[in-house]
């Protein structure tokens, strides 16, 4: 059992005109967690919100960026250099267009498939080899441009199944900070 704490950041865009959007997955599979961990969001000086806490019974530091999605990084290294989290135990939860909507991936490492988030991660830590946990959103429709698309606020038809999909999303960070990659794999990638 490692004594370093777990960093899981929730990708995002701030403010409420952004809240609804598919780009924000990322923050309410934190808001989730945060309930969870029966705690609250503080503002810390590496422009996050943050809540320190227990989750799946080990150390964990939840985080969202209050920058825009596309300088995600340098919040992303500030938490991870001020609580010496080692880049094996830090968790992105992001929306993921390749991703059908209703499903969960997990993996480590990988390019950015296009993700201005994750590049901005990669880039201001060095590495990529960091675990994510990938929040289906689906293709957009048609011709619609990817960058539209993750702006635009969850269907009506999404939303009816948004919340028990962000609870399992939920559910596989606590899997990956308890039982390991692989085994959190077999099951949200069973489905």
């Amino acid at each position: 059992m490692s004594a370093d704490p777990w960093l899981v950041v929730g990708l995002g865009n701030p403010g409420p005109s952004y809240a609804g959007n598919r780009h924000n997955a990322g923050f309410m599979v934190l808001d989730v967690l945060a309930a969870r961990a029966g705690g609250r969001f503080r503002s810390h000086r590496a422009r996050a919100d943050v809540l320190e806490g227990r989750l799946a019974g080990a150390r964990a530091v939840l985080a969202k960026p209050r920058s825009f999605m596309n300088e995600s990084g340098g919040p992303v290294k500030g938490l991870r250099d001020f609580y010496k989290v080692p880049v094996e135990r830090l968790i992105v939860v992001h929306d993921e267009l390749d991703v059908p909507f209703g499903a969960v991936r997990l993996k480590l490492g990988g390019g950015d498939n296009g993700h201005n988030g994750l590049r901005s991660i990669t880039k201001s830590l060095g590495s990529g080899e960091y675990l994510r946990v990938r929040f289906g959103v689906g293709r957009p429709p048609g011709r619609m441009d990817a960058a539209a698309f993750v702006l635009r606020d969850f269907s009506a038809a999404e939303r009816k199944d948004l919340d028990l999909e962000v609870d399992r999303a939920a559910d596989a960070v606590e899997a990956l900070v308890s039982q390991g990659l692989a085994a959190a794999q077999n099951v949200f990638h069973a489905g």
